[in-house]
């Protein structure tokens, strides 16, 4: 849980691309596990970009389109990553 004074990265941005966060004193509130289960899809969908951009990756015949738009999820995908991970690295007491 988070001190109350300490504010929480949440895993979307603004429409402008800045990060948003949470001020709360309850990692139970509505917005909180929303974020909770934003984070979980993100993470699952990110395991689900990598088998593809493997599959994509181990075929030969694979084109131009097909690679371009793997690594284009892939670096999507990552860029959530590291926001969830960023922010459960500045809840860690």
């Amino acid at each position: 849980m988070s001190a109350p004074d300490e504010l929480r990265l949440l895993p979307w941005t603004a429409p402008d691309g800045k990060p948003c966060y949470l001020s709360t004193d309850s990692d139970r509130s509505r917005l909180s596990l929303l974020a909770d289960d934003i984070e979980a899809a993100q993470l699952d969908s990110g395991e689900q970009v990598l088998h593809g951009a493997r599959a994509v990756l181990a075929d030969a015949k694979a084109g131009e389109r097909a690679v371009r738009f793997a690594l284009t999820r892939t670096v999507e995908s990552l860029t959530d990553v590291l926001r969830i991970a960023a922010s459960r690295g500045q809840r860690l007491p």
